[in-house]
């Protein structure tokens, strides 16, 4: 039994990530390299001093770059390979648990509409 004091963090919830209603994000023209792919997504869950994000992202198909953040996430439906500037390529799916590190240089190449549940720290 725990004794501390939880008043200031929020209360502990559960979501469908499939059924979650996504807004639109706005996408850089400049990190699209093909394909006219759309990003939505919906923050879960943010800490008081903006270091750390919980929430739902979406992408649809096309290819895309991008400079990432500490994140971890699982990929609920679609697929994508996502290749790391000097390091591996990732074969993502749904049920792939995937790391990136803060600083890693990425190429998205979205294969089928792409949803996952992530945790950034930055």
């Amino acid at each position: 039994m725990s004794t501390s004091d939880h008043s200031a963090v929020p209360a502990s919830f559960s979501v469908s990530v499939a059924e979650v209603e996504l807004e639109v994000d706005d996408l850089d023209p400049g990190q699209i390299v093909s394909g006219n792919p759309v990003v939505t997504g919906k923050v879960l869950w943010e800490s008081a001093d903006g270091k750390q994000v919980r929430g739902i992202w979406q992408i649809t198909p096309g290819v895309v770059t991008d400079v990432e953040a500490n994140e971890l996430f699982v990929v609920v439906s679609g697929r994508a390979t996502v290749e790391v500037e000097g390091g591996e390529t990732l074969e993502v799916g749904p049920g792939s648990a995937c790391v990136l590190r803060e600083g890693d240089r990425t190429t998205w190449t979205v294969h089928e509409t792409l949803r996952k549940a992530y945790h950034i720290s930055y």
